[in-house]
């Protein structure tokens, strides 16, 4: 991010850019045409902004959101981890154990009570086992491991809050 020439537009974002970052949260397959009618600028502004947002590093990258439920991913965890040596190496080497995993959605090292808390989805209880005995075991400096199991999605949202001024069309 040091050879960024477009860094300097994090400090002086307007309402165009928390605009235009608010609609590609929502749905960043629209077209530029339709995003750029949204955020009340033209469509050039649009594409440069967005691409200086990301060259920036504001906008890390783009993905779709899979259902894991039409998947067969039906067991989501909360796991809470406590490792048994607790140093800048013990944590390190834990998130480069857990960081490859796929069934690892989000993973944060927390304090500070727990070293790590993890959410994670699986197709069932028996993956969900297996993943328990091939990560959260002595032999990776695991101490404890307390789960928790959603028993129904409430809400999910991958949108950062953002100070968005309203205007209106």
């Amino acid at each position: 991010m040091e050879n960024c020439k477009n860094c300097y537009r994090v400090q002086y974002m307007d309402d165009i850019d928390h605009r235009l970052l608010a609609e590609l949260q929502q749905n960043a397959s629209q077209s530029n045409q339709a995003l750029a009618a949204k955020v009340f600028a033209s469509p050039a502004t649009t594409l440069r902004r967005a691409r200086a947002l990301t060259e920036a590093g504001v906008i890390e990258r783009t993905v779709a959101v899979l259902s894991p439920e039409r998947l067969g991913s039906t067991v989501t965890a909360i796991v809470e981890i406590t490792l048994d040596v607790q140093n800048a190496e013990s944590f390190a080497a834990f998130a480069r154990l857990i960081e490859p995993e796929p069934a690892v959605m989000l993973a944060w090292q927390t304090a500070p009570t727990v070293d790590f808390t993890l959410v994670l989805t699986v197709r069932d209880m028996p993956e969900y086992q297996a993943l328990v005995q091939r990560l959260f075991t002595a032999a990776n400096n695991v101490r404890n491991v307390r789960a928790r199991f959603a028993t129904q999605r409430v809400k999910f949202s991958t949108a950062l809050p953002l100070p968005v001024t309203v205007r209106s069309a």
